[in-house]
């Protein structure tokens, strides 16, 4: 019997500790959504996508190949330059050793934890006829890094995270008439992420232990769209994206800890799931002119599914996560300087999910400002290649999520977090695309 509650209490300790992990690594799954799927997209600020047309649009709508006069063929790459500065204000930490909660120590300030990258994606369309196109666009919509220092105030909440997704979206489109476009195509997601952090011994003096969570999993949602082209001077687009359930097997491994918890090292492997969110976009593009077509779009996230992450056997522990369901606006245009040449720019407006009170150090979030410009230059007439760039504001924003290492045991040792996150973003983008 004393053998069996040990073991029980060692799946609570390590539940707990790995719960806090995910808890602050929420954002790492499905709270940081890349939009940058096509350079022509991030040269007018995401404005107009779900009406345009092409197989560079398949992403924002499966509609968008439905009538085209050709097949055709993309690719993308955007590189991202964060910089970010995450500061400690007050952060305190109450070992079950300490009468009071003390100061957290190390390195007060972080600088770039999330790092540069490279963000590639591509498309192909295929006209079967005037009314029905086959499309396939492959994409990587949630990836990112962050690596804060081992020293870092931010380490018991955040260390290393890296998360890759790869979406394929094999599409089918139907044009019943010239004026109306329909679409569906089946998201198939590959999430592989590693995720860590470090774990308070019960001493102060003792170094730290940490976490390591890796799973990898292949995972399905839908996408469906519509597009209406009532005159010449104006197209009109509707598009959803559904929210995907990922589940990701793998393990946790606890290293480092120190007696009394020395028991905890080790490795169980268990899975997690979560939601990621779902995408409604109305979008317009209005052609003034020739030369100018103006471009809107209005798009509301689905953030709410992405309401708790869940551990499996033999963890089977959850933690509420406290997103919110958001908006983001766009407006923006191109404009035919010559027959070779073509101008766009636009500017967004991207509303957070996170909020105060839950806001983690491991994807530090704000409300953002995108200002974009582009060009496109026609090498030929089935050939033209596009260039971009986007400097994106974020806010200054709290960094306030509480969390507990080992919570519910006798090793429980809170987390008091109080910092801030200020910083912004330049993005450079190339594409080509490709008619035949």
């Amino acid at each position: 019997m004393f053998a069996k509650n040990n073991a029980r209490r060692a799946i609570l300790m390590r539940a707990t500790a790995a719960v806090t992990m995910l808890g602050a690594a929420s954002a790492n799954a499905a709270g940081f959504y890349l939009q940058e799927q096509s350079a022509k997209a991030v040269g007018r600020a995401f404005s107009g996508e779900a009406a345009d047309q092409g197989a560079e649009s398949l992403w924002w709508n499966p509609a968008s190949i439905a009538g085209n006069a050709s097949s055709s063929a993309y690719v993308s790459a955007s590189a991202i330059f964060p910089s970010t500065k995450v500061s400690n204000i007050n952060t305190l930490i109450k070992r079950p050793t300490n009468a009071t909660p003390v100061a957290v120590g190390g390195d007060q300030v972080s600088k770039n934890p999330i790092k540069n990258g490279v963000l590639p994606s591509g498309g192909v369309a295929y006209k079967l006829n005037d009314q029905f196109a086959v499309g396939l666009a492959i994409t990587s919509p949630f990836s990112f890094k962050t690596d804060y220092d081992a020293t870092s105030w931010a380490r018991y909440t955040a260390d290393k995270t890296s998360l890759t997704t790869i979406d394929i979206q094999p599409t089918i489109a139907f044009a019943p008439t010239p004026e109306i476009g329909i679409g569906i195509g089946i998201n198939a997601e590959h999430s592989d992420a590693t995720l860590s952090n470090a774990l308070p011994n019960v001493s102060a003096l003792l170094p730290d232990g940490s976490q390591t969570l890796k799973g990898k999993g292949w995972d399905f949602g839908w996408s469906t769209g519509v597009q209406f082209h009532p005159t010449a001077m104006l197209d009109i687009g509707f598009s959803y994206k559904s929210s995907i359930k990922h589940k990701l097997k793998g393990s946790v491994v606890f290293a480092g800890l120190a007696a009394p918890l020395a028991a905890q090292n080790g490795t169980i492997n268990t899975d997690a799931t979560f939601r990621t969110p779902w995408q409604a976009n109305a979008s317009v593009r209005a052609h003034v002119n020739e030369a100018l077509t103006l471009n809107g779009s209005v798009t509301r996230v689905g953030w709410a599914k992405f309401d708790a992450i869940r551990l499996g056997a033999p963890l089977n522990a959850a933690i509420p996560e406290g997103y919110r369901n958001t908006w983001s606006y766009a407006a923006g245009f191109d404009y035919v300087l010559t027959p070779a040449w073509t101008l766009r720019a636009g500017v967004q407006r991207d509303l957070t999910p996170t909020q105060d009170g839950e806001r983690d150090a491991r994807v530090p979030d704000g409300d953002r400002w995108n200002f974009a410009a582009g060009t496109s230059y026609k090498v030929s007439d089935s050939l033209s290649i596009d260039l971009a760039g986007m400097y994106t504001s974020v806010s200054k924003e709290s960094i306030d999520r509480t969390t507990a290492a080992f919570a519910g045991t006798a090793a429980q040792t809170p987390i008091l977090v109080n910092g801030q996150v200020k910083g912004h973003v330049l993005i450079g983008s190339v594409g080509a695309r490709m008619s035949f």
